[in-house]
């Protein structure tokens, strides 16, 4: 087990539901990590180009909206990956959750967003389903290193965003943020 995989292993835990009754929105993502010598890296997805969709063509965690057959968000990650990704979690070992995360440009009625991150023994082979256009695993120590880092300039507009430019992919708002917080968790304490 690489020094960075075991840090993540020892300091997620999955968080108990909430209680409150809102009607906010809400939506859960998987990071899916596979462990090598060189570090953990995390499965990534680029999502299709949809009219009405607002990550349509972004790069993302395969994951989507809770749905009320939904038992909880869990489900909803495990749900949505296998229809992104073709990918079954009931193999990968749960880790634990991070803390939901809103979009910047959600407000403050927007999505709330809580991300699960799973561990595989291998590096599985996703097959994209209709929301997804490809896959890919990205390192998550070459994210760490700051040798990936760029700025993304939002399209029609002057908006820049910090951003990981890899293998022709960028990485940047919510989805950034998320692996940010998970490459939190790897820091020496």
């Amino acid at each position: 087990m690489s020094v960075l995989f075991d840090r993540l292993v020892s300091r997620l835990q999955l968080a108990a539901p909430e209680s409150d009754a809102t009607e906010r929105k809400r939506a859960a993502v998987a990071a899916l990590l596979h462990d090598e010598p060189a570090g953990p890296r995390v499965l990534m997805m680029r999502r299709v180009v949809r009219d009405g969709d607002p990550w349509s063509g972004h790069v993302s965690l395969p994951g989507g909206r809770y749905q009320l057959d939904d038992k909880d968000l869990l489900t909803t990650a495990i749900r949505e990956t296998h229809e992104e990704l073709g990918i079954e979690l009931a193999q990968a070992r749960l880790l634990g959750n991070l803390q939901p995360l809103h979009p910047r440009t959600a407000g403050p009625a927007g999505i709330e967003v809580t991300p699960f991150v799973f561990a595989t023994s291998a590096a599985v082979e996703p097959v994209c389903g209709p929301e997804a256009e490809s896959a890919f695993w990205l390192p998550l120590a070459l994210a760490a290193s700051g040798e990936i880092d760029g700025m993304y300039t939002y399209p029609g507009s002057a908006m820049s965003f910090p951003s990981w430019e890899y293998e022709g992919h960028t990485i940047w708002g919510l989805t950034m943020r998320i692996l940010g917080e998970l490459l939190a968790l790897t820091r020496p304490a």
